[in-house]
């Protein structure tokens, strides 16, 4: 399948994985869509069944007990984390993020998209203690998705706008990382967190000593992720750390690191086999008895009205001022029109949004709300930039 990406030269790096996850993000759609149909058939007993699986590992006496979807939400999650951090470190490093003056204006777009849907949802939800332990759900970008939303409009769209979604979308990540360290974290065991720092220094030290070969980093990363598990911190988190140690050197200027080695290997699993798996098992809502007023209510209204278009004025008004006061340039080609589509996109919250709002709220009661606002504020992002998309591209073709 061709998605009509032209990448200049200079650009292939940072776009690297965009095939991967354009594609992708079809397959996350279609996944999402068949839990729908799961959930909303006479086959929803086997669809919660098959979630609800007790699954088991004991080593001595270390035992690890949990039903099918929390191995896919702590452990297969975990991998998506990792390439995540594996990505992150290497657009800080050599990629689109590697200067001040290519950062800044992605950086100042995330953040704007960040904090409006978050003050969106208190203001909804403010006076509701647990409804406002949801704030940070509505302020995450759904790379794969709305990748692949923008890949739809192909070559219509200026490579410069491409990179500009994807570096905006890497540091939104990196946001959501830092917001999942910091506020859904409790019950801390320091025991567990001691080891884990034992396994990190292991690792450090792989790296200080040039180690290239993926194997002892792997057996260093499975005892780090089992640390935080028991730890009380989220295990997916374990994935980051254990990324930001891979080495991005190499030992010949015309072989790829392990860093690059790894994330070749790892996007067409994530893309293809991680995330719809995580779409299909958190995805499945339902509809029975839905009407305007389940929409409205406080949480899913939230969500949605973050989302959309809370992350659209995020994103769009810290991108022009930015551009107003000078601290950064507008995207080499790009409209304003274009832009504004882009920071609709931005809205398509979908995966992190749903992974966010499992850590939110641990009562099942939130569940189908937590699902309707991100399914409601995702799809109306998608389908509102694409449109803006179109036709501002369109109009921009004929004016040449």
């Amino acid at each position: 399948m061709t998605f009509g990406f032209t990448v200049p030269g200079k650009l292939k790096g940072a776009l690297a994985f965009v095939h991967h996850e354009a594609a992708g993000g079809l397959v996350l759609m279609a996944a999402a869509l068949a839990a729908l149909v799961a959930s909303n058939s006479p086959l929803a007993w086997l669809y919660d069944g098959f979630l609800d699986t007790p699954v088991g590992v004991r080593v001595g006496p270390l035992a690890i007990d949990k039903p099918l979807l929390l191995w896919i939400n702590d452990g297969l999650m975990a991998v998506f984390f990792f390439l995540v951090g594996l990505e992150i470190k290497r657009e800080l490093l050599r990629g689109e993020l590697s200067t001040l003056g290519q950062a800044m204006l992605p950086a100042l777009a995330a953040a704007g998209g960040m904090v409006v849907p978050a003050i969106v949802y208190v203001t909804i939800n403010a006076g509701d203690a647990a409804a406002l332990q949801g704030w940070a759900i509505p302020t995450a970008t759904d790379i794969a998705f709305s990748v692949g939303v923008l890949a739809l409009l192909g070559s219509r769209i200026p490579a410069s706008l491409k990179i500009f979604l994807l570096a905006l979308a890497i540091i939104d990540d990196l946001g959501a990382i830092v917001i999942i360290a910091l506020f859904y974290t409790e019950h801390l065991s320091p025991a567990s967190l001691t080891l884990a720092t034992v396994g990190i220094a292991v690792l450090w030290a792989l790296n200080a000593r040039g180690v290239s070969r993926p194997a002892p980093y792997v057996l260093a990363g499975i005892f780090i992720w089992v640390c935080v598990l028991k730890s009380g911190v989220h295990a997916t988190l374990a994935g980051v750390i254990v990324a930001l140690a891979i080495p991005l050197r190499s030992e010949a200027p015309e072989q790829p690191s392990l860093l690059e080695q790894l994330e070749e290997s790892l996007h067409p699993w994530v893309a293809f086999a991680v995330l719809p798996l995580f779409a299909f098992a958190n995805a499945g809502v339902s509809l029975q008895g839905l009407s305007l007023a389940r929409l409205v209510e406080p949480i899913p209204l939230g969500i949605a009205a973050g989302l959309f278009p809370g992350k659209a004025i995020g994103i769009l008004g810290a991108t022009w001022i930015a551009v107003a006061l000078g601290l950064a340039r507008k995207p080499e080609g790009a409209s304003w029109a274009q832009l504004a589509g882009v920071a609709v996109l931005g809205g398509i919250g979908f995966t992190m949004s749903l992974f966010i709002g499992m850590l939110a709220f641990a009562d099942p009661v939130h569940a189908a709300q937590l699902r309707l606002g991100v399914l409601a504020g995702s799809l109306l992002s998608a389908g509102l930039g694409y449109l803006l998309l179109r036709v501002s591209s369109g109009e921009q073709a004929a004016a040449r």
